[in-house]
Order: C-alpha cells, then sequence, then structure tokens
C-alpha cells in the first residue's frame, strides 16, 4: 500500500479545499454546507463568504442542492454563483436573521455580484391583503415576522445577473444609497396577491441598469424612490416584462429628494392595475423622466381584489402627502411610443400650487377593451397619506380616456383611441380631456368611432388659454370635434376651422 493511499479522506478533502481557495474560489460544500433542504446551513455558507472576503475577493459557488438559510451577509469583492439546481431557501426562523430581514444583506461593500443560473426562495407563498373577498388585508393579521430577499445600502459596482427569485416576503432587491449598479437577466416571481413583494427598489441611488429582466409580484414592480432628501438620479430600464397587483413601474411614493434623468424603454406590462405610476408627495423634484416604446395592458378581472376603482395605463399625481409636506414638481417628462390596452383611462395631473411643466404625450394607441364606470373611479394612492381635496375624484371621473390638469407646456401629438362601436355607445367619451392647461400645443388626435351627431367631442377643453389645436380630421355627423369651457379658457387656436365653426364653446 502506497503511502497516498492511506491518507485519509478528509485529509484529501482539506487538500483540495485549499487548492480550490488558492484559485479564489470556495465552494459552500467544502465548508459544511449539506444542501438538502433541512439541514441549516447558514453559518457554512458564511464561512465560505467571509474567507473569500479576507482573501481579497473571490467566486463563492454554490453548487445543485437545496440549501436551507438565514440572513448572510456579503463581503466586498465576493461573487456569489448560484449553479444551475442551486436553491438557497430561506428559514422562517427570525433568529436566523440577526442583521435584518433579508436572506442576503451587505452594507458599505464594493466589487459584489450574484451570479448563476440557481434560485433564492422566499417565504412569502401566502396571499396577503390582495383579495377583495379574504379579511387578510386586516394588517392585525398580518405576520410578525416578514424576510425580503436582498438588501444592499451604500455599496458600489454591484452586478445582479441571471439568477431567478421565488416567493420574496417583502422588498426582493431593495438598494438603498448604491452606486454603479447592473440587474441584468433576473427572473423575479413572487406571489401576485401578496402585499409588499416588491421586485427591485433602487432607492435613492445612482448609476442603475436594470435589463432584460422578467417580473411578477405582489406590489410595484420596479420603483425608484428617493429617501432622506437625497437624490435617484441616472437609472435605465430596458426590455423588461413586468405583471403588477400594483404598480408596475413606479417612481414615489417615498419623494423627499429629487429624481433626475430616470428612463424607461422597451418594456411590455400586463396584468397590472397601474402600467406607469409616478406619485410625488414629498417634496422631491422629478425632472428628464423618459417611457419610450412600451406596451401597457391594465388587470382585467372585476371583483377579485381590493384595487379595481383604482386602474390606470398611466397615472401621474402631485400631491402632500401631510399637510405640512413641502409641494413638489414634475418637469420634462416625456410619454412615446407607448401602446395602451385598457378600459380605464390614463390621468396626468400636477396641483393648482404645481403644474406640471414640459409634457410630452407623443405617438399614443389606445384600444380600449371593457371600458369600465367612471362612477365611482378614484384616483390611486400608492403609498401612505393623510391629505384629501377634490382631485381625488375630479379627473379621474371625467369622460375621456386620456386626461391632464394643471399643466403648463403640453405637447400632444398623435393621439389614436379605438373603440368598438359597443363600447362607445355604452360609455361615450371623448380621446382627450385637458383641465387648467395653459400653453399647449394638441395635433392629430383621433378617435374611432367618431360617433354620431350627439356624441361626445373627440377633444374637451376646460379653462385653458394659450393654446393651438390642429390636425382634426372632419367626420361626418359630428358637428363639435372640439368642446371649450370653462370661465378661464382664452387664446385658444383651431386652424383650418374659421371662428371655431367645428367647436363648441360653452361658458
Amino acid at each position: 500500500m502506497t503511502r497516498l493511499e492511506i491518507v485519509p479522506f478528509a485529509c484529501c478533502l482539506a487538500i483540495l479545499l485549499a487548492a480550490s481557495a488558492l484559485a479564489g474560489v470556495y465552494d459552500v460544500t467544502g465548508s459544511g454546507a449539506v444542501g438538502d433542504g433541512k439541514t441549516n446551513d447558514t453559518a457554512a455558507i458564511q464561512a465560505a463568504i467571509d474567507a473569500c472576503g479576507k482573501a481579497g475577493g473571490g467566486t463563492v459557488c454554490v453548487p445543485a442542492g437545496d440549501y436551507l438559510s438565514g440572513g448572510l451577509v456579503l463581503r466586498s469583492g465576493v461573487t456569489l454563483r448560484l449553479e444551475a439546481g442551486a436553491t438557497i431557501r430561506s428559514s422562517r426562523n427570525p433568529d436566523d436573521f440577526p442583521h435584518g430581514g433579508s436572506l442576503l444583506a451587505a452594507r458599505d461593500a464594493e466589487r459584489i455580484a450574484i451570479v448563476g443560473g440557481g434560485t433564492l426562495r422566499g417565504i412569502g407563498d401566502a396571499d396577503l391583503g390582495r383579495r377583495a373577498a379574504a379579511r387578510d388585508h386586516d394588517k392585525e393579521r398580518w405576520p410578525s415576522f416578514r424576510a425580503g430577499i436582498l438588501r444592499l445600502e451604500d455599496c458600489r459596482d454591484v452586478t445582479l445577473r441571471d439568477f431567478r427569485i421565488l416567493l420574496s416576503d417583502t422588498w426582493t432587491v431593495h438598494l438603498y444609497r448604491c452606486d454603479n449598479v447592473l440587474i441584468d437577466g433576473l427572473t423575479i416571481r413572487n406571489n401576485y396577491f401578496r402585499t409588499n413583494s416588491d421586485g427591485i427598489d433602487p432607492v435613492s441611488c445612482k448609476n442603475v441598469r436594470i435589463t432584460g429582466c422578467h417580473i411578477v409580484a405582489g406590489d410595484d414592480c420596479i420603483v425608484v424612490k428617493t429617501r432622506d432628501g437625497e437624490p435617484c438620479e441616472n437609472v435605465v430600464v430596458d426590455n423588461c416584462t413586468l405583471e403588477s397587483i400594483a404598480t408596475a413601474i413606479k417612481l414615489g411614493t417615498e419623494s423627499s429628494g429629487d429624481f433626475r434623468n430616470v428612463h424607461f424603454a422597451n418594456c411590455s406590462i400586463r396584468n397590472s392595475t397601474v402600467g406607469i405610476g409616478m406619485y410625488l408627495k414629498d417634496g422631491g423634484t422629478m425632472e428628464r423622466i423618459t417611457f419610450a416604446n412600451i406596451d401597457i395592458e391594465n388587470y382585467a378581472p372585476q371583483g377579485i381584489t381590493t384595487v379595481e376603482h383604482s386602474m390606470f395605463p398611466i397615472f401621474v399625481d402631485v400631491e402632500r402627502r401631510d399637510a405640512d409636506s413641502p409641494v413638489g414638481r414634475i418637469r420634462d417628462l416625456f410619454f412615446s411610443g407607448i401602446q395602451i390596452t385598457s378600459g380605464a383611462g390614463v390621468l396626468i395631473q400636477g396641483m393648482p400650487e404645481s403644474a406640471i411643466e414640459n409634457l410630452t404625450l407623443r405617438d399614443v394607441t389606445f384600444r380600449v377593451a371593457g371600458p369600465l364606470d367612471y362612477a365611482d373611479r378614484r384616483k390611486h394612492i400608492g403609498g401612505r397619506r393623510t391629505t384629501h381635496d377634490e382631485r381625488d375624484t375630479l379627473y379621474v371621473r371625467q369622460p375621456a380616456y386620456v386626461t391632464t390638469a394643471h399643466v403648463d407646456g403640453l405637447t400632444l401629438d398623435n393621439l389614436r383611441v379605438v373603440s368598438s362601436a359597443e363600447d362607445f355607445a355604452a360609455f361615450p367619451r371623448a380621446a382627450f380631456s385637458g383641465h387648467e392647461m395653459r400653453h399647449f400645443a394638441i395635433h392629430n388626435v383621433l378617435r374611432k368611432p367618431p360617433g354620431g351627431k350627439e356624441a361626445f367631442p373627440v377633444i374637451l377643453l376646460d379653462n385653458c388659454r394659450d393654446g393651438l389645436v390642429t390636425g382634426q380630421i372632419p367626420s361626418e355627423g359630428v358637428p363639435a370635434r372640439v368642446k371649450l369651457s370653462g370661465e378661464k379658457s382664452a387664446n385658444v387656436a383651431v386652424p383650418g376651422n374659421p371662428g371655431f365653426s367645428s367647436v363648441e364653446k360653452d361658458h
């Protein structure tokens, strides 16, 4: 028997692990992780992460298996690689989370990454707070312990790529004051009926790119926020598919800091109560915000959830959260190439003391599907507040599919609203309704069917001044394509209609 043959197995394993560590790869099974779905592997996984971080960085490998774990802390320089077939499953025991309610967390770390074809699995499997017939909206019945998946605070140079997250109980990916973040190819599937199970939340972050992600959430899918007066800026979201019982793409409601240079493009939104939502409540400024080439389909079934009277393909609102909250502002807001399928209209509204400045809506097609009765409609709140005013219901109930209010500087170019003859007969509505506007240009608004002699005009303008309406195609049997009303309306031109021959003026 040779000397090599009598070396104990444990010694061989130690030699192999040492060699692996020298190569900068730390296998969690080498530090004792079992991966049987029953053994608590928290300490073993954390030991591999700590060893990797202490060595200056490298890769912590999680091979195929089912690893039960409590809270883990990531270290600078560490890449956590989830191999195909690997699952890290969140513990349901609060004692396993001494660092807070997230499966993975880091603070003041840099060069950290999570990659690979594996899965992070949370504990948010049951419905909570969303179904109308259930009593689970009573917060006294909610669980006392809830755990998210990933929380990074004050981290830099972060990469999250190609893995899956299932059933997060609360916010799935929570980024606070992080810089230079790439999130690419993530799949997040949470319980559609579980409150607070947001997808990705960049809060007061900068230089964030989110691409190629598929997210199903029981709360907002991608939501940009600001906290403690600190801004969020340079955020790009591209090529994502989103489903949310709340808001698929959201800015706010936390909004004490400014939002600058935030851009969404090439996204598909399905089964969502609100497609795009901006909720400014805490006094910040939202500026240079764009939405381009986005397809929106609202949530359709009625009588199932608690949110159906507040459905909007696009909803923008400025308000005070509390009576003493500062008033924020929205300016330089751009929508282009928006395709909507919905029975509920768009609402974009500022406040009398804070009009939305420089709003552009270009190339918007709205296909009416199952038009909703607006009688009980109210604006979508999107978060906690203590204030109320007439704008909760005044503009959301206007008979139109796109409504703006308190806007200074509107460009509306190429809006198409298409409905069946039956839907139009049941709910005759304008394509566009504008209220309390100044300095506007409206061009090429079309509604099909155009309606007969008694139909609603295509455009409704109330208390609007200093505006231009062009490109209105005459329709036989429709006497007034533009209706102008309100004592403050003045200086509105409709070229091609001398003397307002196709404009009904109602003062």
